[in-house]
């Protein structure tokens, strides 16, 4: 049975996806008077807001003043609102890779060369052109402005066609410059197009006579985008170009201007300059958006704000700090970034590791033979982070470690290597795996030759290593230091974890492995250790008693990462084989396992517990799971042996709603909530769950009301009347007080006066019928004082009688047997006996019933308090004996 969502972790959304080789779209709002940029992010389009998802990824965006369009394949969809999907335009048999917008219509084009002209509102087809792909393929489509019903079509055998889509004719073929067309651009001068074309030249056309204005070329390969400035008084035209430079040339002067490299770190997908203002917006396949103002000498633009993430995938990622907001990615693009799970824009870029920082900026991002490689393994600190550095990372295939600074977002200042390579550095040696100490004063780094270095935080001084020459026989394949600084444990790939003091460098303790390690994690807090195996089993190892206390196998492929959940009770393994699962660590079994498409690289799970983070193959993506078993009910038991995991879809851009209440309760039967019978079994001593307060003080009640008795009960003044009576009569005189006087008596002969009870009538019913459940839930719903009126009443001498002394009795000989209401069968009894002792004395029946009540009593204790003894006993011997 598979569980939706893998049945502990949802999806929730991704990060640090902020664009994609589509270029974008700007679209000004008249109502809002602002502009509005949409960018295609795999599925979903953002507009600073983000649409729902499409099922694939986007591949042709465009924008009117009300709607975006989005195709992917050969789909079409209009977004409203920026969010959902309200037209779908189906009819292209290939994909489509051009769309304009065109009044009340929208155009698309798809690759096997077929134009379809669509009505925007009925989604019905107006028109459809076939082109013959040997003549003509149209690879560029634009609306001339003020061309009513025209379009202008370029082809990459180089020639321009103008169209009427209204009457559907050729009116105008251009000849073309004997170069494919990649992009038209319309001018702020009306009649005038920018050709972009495959050679590199720019031509800015006249189509209504056919003439050229002006011509330019860049050295850097195909136009990719054409973006012209506008209404601000620069004549300014810019063109982007396949491998990340952008040009600009003044129209006036019919020269370059500058030359901005580097922009991109990929070719410009698309590039615009806002109308009015001298910012141009730019996005690229290298997952950046940047907005460059020009307001500096020269021309040059520099970057007023961007959003960017990785432009290669990321390899290592780890939450930073114990809030859960920030989570540190290191990409094979070189870069360590820091992104938000609260907003984007509380993201951070730590840069790009460099030998020398100064050399690399001088050279720029192209030719820069100082930058370091990407980053394999890093650990991180927030103690001390104000004061210096608080990251350690490992380079791929570099011996040398770097240290990086979180506040001030920039790589820090010392470099950790040992003494004897700080001259030469040996090509076969690299540092393996890195930890950072709890108080962030500490970094312990190992190498690929078995050897362990620790080295000083602030001052980057080499503190020593472990063991004579190194520690392992092996390459070290992770290190870890306790949360008390008192261990270090690393493993080492000759299948050996030792335990280290980390003052004295002395060797404590070492263990031979079932098979080599292929890395460890450490969860401080409770001193577990995971060590994941090269022949893709997990074993997790307890540092205080230093033996194997579980061991896992089920993975089929290398095991890329794992993550302990803030208490550490699970385990989270992520593996080749595509799987994501996790270990219950008390139980020892696997509560949850689910497939992705593309396997994961890399998890790092929140210290809050709310999100698991992952990151995959070929993703430039950080996806966040949600952790359901927060609020809502999951199944935490372990799965069967023949569990067949479902296929999850990674989360999309947008925050997404939690599965559907009524299909996962359908899922999970066996999560019908437990409802605890009153008695789980009838040879056990069961009580009752009322408060103390009902039953503890009934044979204290006589005291308690003593202590509560007031000394004197307060006297009422007499009101006296608003007009004083007098005595009729000459003379007047007023009337004397009367004297109360209290003749009735107070005693009152309850046995002549009192009515039964309804506790009294229930156990004169019992007598007959020998069920004694109502008496008993009556008398359990009253207070002390009214269980002693009631206990009263049952004498003679209270207006009871010997028979229903008798059916009290058996009521609790019953709860006797039954072991039910244990406590309150002893308050009861007690409170009986010391009311009506005398009479039980006196009564044969009674007593009778009395001795045998005693024989059961005395038998029940017996076998209780020998359970107590031997619990007292295991207790005091687990306090006091050395184990």
């Amino acid at each position: 049975m598979a569980r939706a969502g893998g049945g502990l972790f949802a999806g929730f959304r991704v990060l640090g996806r902020f664009s994609g080789p589509v270029p974008h779209v700007l679209r000004y709002h008249g109502r809002h008077r602002q502009f509005y940029l949409a960018t295609a992010v795999g599925r979903s389009v953002h507009t600073y807001n983000v649409s729902n998802a499409l099922p694939e990824d986007i591949t042709c965006l465009a924008a009117d003043r009300m709607l975006i369009f989005a195709s992917y394949d050969n789909i079409l969809h209009a977004f409203a609102r920026n969010k959902e999907v309200v037209h779908t335009y189906e009819g292209h048999k290939a994909r489509i890779h051009l769309l304009q917008p065109f009044g009340d219509h929208v155009i698309s084009v798809d690759v096997d060369n077929v134009l379809i002209v669509w009505n925007i509102q009925s989604e019905e087809e107006y028109l459809q052109v076939d082109f013959d792909k040997a003549t003509f393929a149209v690879s560029a489509v634009l609306h001339p402005s003020t061309y009513l019903n025209k379009i202008l079509l370029g082809s990459e055998q180089g020639s321009l066609q103008l169209w009427n889509i209204k009457s559907n004719k050729l009116l105008y073929s251009f000849p073309g410059w004997h170069s494919a067309v990649t992009t038209l651009e319309q001018a702020p001068a009306v009649d005038v197009v920018a050709v972009g074309l495959v050679s590199g030249h720019i031509i800015v056309h006249n189509i209504k006579f056919d003439e050229t204005l002006m011509k330019f070329q860049q050295d850097w390969g195909p136009i990719t985008a054409i973006s012209f400035r506008t209404a601000d008084g620069h004549p300014v035209m810019a063109a982007g170009s396949p491998i990340g430079h952008i040009g600009l040339w003044d129209l006036e002067e019919k020269k370059i201007i500058c030359q901005m490299q580097d922009a991109h770190s990929t070719a410009v997908a698309g590039m615009s300059f806002v109308p009015g203002e001298p910012l141009l917006i730019t996005n690229g396949a290298d997952n950046a958006i940047r907005v460059w103002i020009f307001d500096g000498p020269g021309g040059t633009g520099r970057v007023l704000r961007s959003r960017m993430g990785h432009s290669a995938p990321p390899t290592k990622i780890r939450y930073h700090g114990q809030n859960g907001d920030q989570i540190l990615s290191a990409g094979q693009d070189g870069t360590l970034q820091s992104f938000s799970t609260v907003h984007e824009k509380f993201n951070k870029s730590l840069g790009r590791g460099s030998i020398n920082k100064k050399k690399s900026k001088k050279k720029g991002l192209k030719l820069d033979t100082m930058a370091l490689p990407p980053i394999t393994v890093f650990a991180s600190e927030v103690a001390h982070q104000s004061d210096w550095d608080s990251i350690v990372a490992c380079h791929q295939g570099y011996i040398t470690c770097t240290t990086w600074n979180y506040q001030k977002t920039s790589m820090g200042v010392h470099k950790l290597r040992p003494e004897e390579f700080s001259k030469h550095k040996p090509i076969d040696i690299y540092a393996t795996a890195v930890d950072i100490t709890s108080c962030g004063n500490f970094a312990v780094v190992g190498l690929s030759t078995g050897r362990v270095d620790v080295y000083n935080m602030q001052s980057g001084i080499h503190r020593g290593h472990y063991g004579k020459e190194r520690a392992h026989e092996g390459a070290i394949r992770g290190v870890a230091v306790d949360g008390l600084n008192q261990l270090i444990i690393t493993a080492g790939s000759e299948g050996l974890i030792k335990f280290w003091k980390f003052k004295t460098k002395d060797l404590v303790y070492s263990t031979e492995l079932s098979s080599s390690p292929s890395g460890i994690l450490l969860h401080r807090d409770s001193g577990i250790l995971g060590i994941a195996f090269d022949d893709f089993s997990i074993s997790v190892l307890d540092i205080e008693t230093r033996k194997i206390v579980r061991t896992f196998s089920g993975h089929h492929g290398r095991i890329n990462d794992m993550t302990f959940s803030p208490d550490g009770r699970w385990l989270i393994t992520s593996s080749m084989d595509c799987t994501i699962k996790t270990w219950d660590l008390p139980s020892g079994c696997l509560i949850d396992c689910f497939l992705v498409d593309s396997a994961a690289v890399s998890l790092t799970m929140s210290p809050t517990g709310d999100f698991l983070a992952s990151t995959h193959v070929d993703d430039l993506g950080i996806y966040l799971w949600s952790n359901r078993s927060l609020y809502s009910l999951v199944s935490l038991r372990p799965l069967p042996a023949d569990y067949e995991p479902s296929m999850v879809t990674r989360p999309s851009t947008c925050p997404v709603q939690d599965v559907d209440v009524a299909e996962d309760e359908e899922m999970c039967d066996e999560m019908i909530e437990y409802v605890s019978p009153e008695q789980l079994g009838e040879q056990l001593v069961t009580l009752s769950s009322l408060p103390e307060s009902r039953w503890k003080n009934l044979l204290s009640l006589d005291v308690i009301k003593k202590k509560n008795k007031p000394r004197e009960p307060p006297k009422v003044p007499k009101s006296a009347p608003f007009f004083i009576p007098t005595v009729p009569g000459l003379i007047p005189r007023y009337i004397a007080p009367e004297e109360e006087n209290d003749t009735q008596s107070k005693v009152v002969n309850l046995g002549v006066l009192a009515q039964k009870s309804d506790f009294y009538v229930h156990l004169e019913e019992a007598l007959s019928t020998n069920e004694y459940t109502a008496p008993l839930n009556l008398l359990k719903s009253l207070g002390p004082s009214h269980i002693e009126i009631e206990l009263r009443g049952l004498a003679p001498e209270g207006g009871g009688s010997m028979e229903v002394m008798l059916s009290f009795l058996r009521m609790i000989g019953t709860m006797l047997n039954k072991k039910y209401n244990f406590e309150l069968a002893q308050a009861y009894l007690a409170l009986f006996l010391k009311l009506h002792l005398k009479i039980l004395s006196s009564e044969p029946n009674l007593l009778e019933e009395v001795s045998r009540l005693s024989a059961q009593l005395q038998e029940t204790w017996i076998h209780l308090q020998t359970l107590f003894n031997q619990s007292l006993c295991v207790l005091a011997y687990m306090k006091s004996a050395l184990l």
